[in-house]
């Protein structure tokens, strides 16, 4: 295959129309925790807030900054995340993690939606944009275990 071939498989219209409708873009008034990620390479920047209630998020707003792989896995996050705990957003972010750079498993649900970056493995400068939004999250819930918040 071509590299302009592989590049347009990247970019599915998927991909694309995640990238074009990113959910919870609204920054939260009172978040419990904020934490702003960028990735080095290509200077795409993520910055989530979270708000906790008995463990589990409640309330999510990002603002993303990023290419479109990064954007298509925000709004995936973004859809995601209400309800889940920490370990959770771990699982979540590792299994990316090793999706991304070793092929293993599609993250488990309500993440499995990032399957949809499978096709990202190859363009490994591309891994960190797409990690942004479940690496930020996964902080910020590092941030209120440590505060005994969450």
């Amino acid at each position: 295959m071509s590299g302009e071939s592989d590049l347009i498989k990247l970019y599915s219209n998927r991909i694309l129309a995640l990238a074009a409708d990113i959910p919870r873009q609204d920054r939260l008034e009172a978040p419990d925790a904020t934490v702003k990620r960028r990735a080095p390479l290509c200077g795409s920047t993520v910055t989530v807030d979270v708000k906790v209630e008995d463990g589990k998020i409640a309330d999510y707003g990002q603002e993303v900054r990023a290419c479109a792989l990064g954007q298509a896995a925000a709004s995936i996050v973004g859809g995601a995340i209400i309800g889940c705990t920490r370990d959770e957003v771990h699982a979540a972010r590792d299994a990316l993690k090793a999706m991304l750079k070793e092929d293993g498993p599609t993250p488990p649900a309500p993440f499995d939606g990032l399957e949809v970056l499978r096709p990202a493995q190859e363009y490994k400068n591309r891994h960190a944009s797409i990690l942004l939004s479940l690496d930020a999250a996964a902080e910020a819930m590092d941030s209120l275990r440590q505060s005994d918040c969450a």
